[in-house]
């Protein structure tokens, strides 16, 4: 799925990049100019799936199954769970690169706005999700590395998804994402209240 993303938040990558307080105007000029070049060369993509949550805590038709304590208590009276992948794609890459031999300076702009770009890019689809599914209610993502939920189960979310071929995302030996401005992370759905 597609997401088209028209703007990137400056305030986020503005805390990505550790400024406190308002920025000079050189700044958010410079910020602009490399957030309209950023939105020009990606090509974000996202999949997701829905699986029913079993009492073993196994997402069902899966070999997975959520380690720790941090997300057992999140899912906790889910009775489903959305596994999503988001990526900003491996043009966010080749721009990074290409950039940073020119100016490290834009490359750490860059940077910082690929990190929100990838981030405003899950809240969107969350948002897509939270209508697709309502009136069931949606926990807030989840992503492996988080708490005590391993980065090493990154790999299983990743083949549940397929998300190699879907999105173009394949994992380092240390379960780290390429492209690097991409995302998994789980969603619990709670169905409503019996009226």
């Amino acid at each position: 799925m597609e997401i088209r993303l028209k703007e990137i938040p400056q305030e986020e990558a503005l805390r990505y990049l550790g400024v406190r307080g308002a920025p000079d105007e050189i700044l958010r000029r410079d910020l602009a100019r490399c957030a309209a070049l950023l939105l020009e060369e990606i090509r974000p993509r996202t999949c997701w799936r829905l699986f029913p949550l079993g009492e073993d805590g196994l997402l069902a038709g899966t070999a997975f199954r959520p380690e720790g304590q941090a997300i057992r208590r999140h899912l906790a009276g889910c009775g489903q769970v959305i596994v999503l992948a988001a990526t900003l794609g491996m043009e966010a890459e080749t721009l990074l690169r290409r950039v940073q031999s020119r100016s490290i300076s834009d490359a750490l702009l860059l940077d910082a706005l690929a990190s929100a770009a990838v981030e405003r890019l899950c809240d969107l689809l969350c948002e897509d999700l939270a209508r697709r599914m309502a009136p069931a209610r949606l926990t807030p993502r989840f992503s492996p590395g988080y708490g005590d939920f391993p980065l090493s189960q990154q790999r299983t979310l990743c083949e549940v998804l397929n998300v190699g071929r879907l999105l173009g995302v394949s994992l380092t030996s240390g379960d780290l994402m390429i492209p690097r401005k991409s995302v998994t992370a789980l969603l619990g759905v709670r169905e409503p209240p019996e009226p």
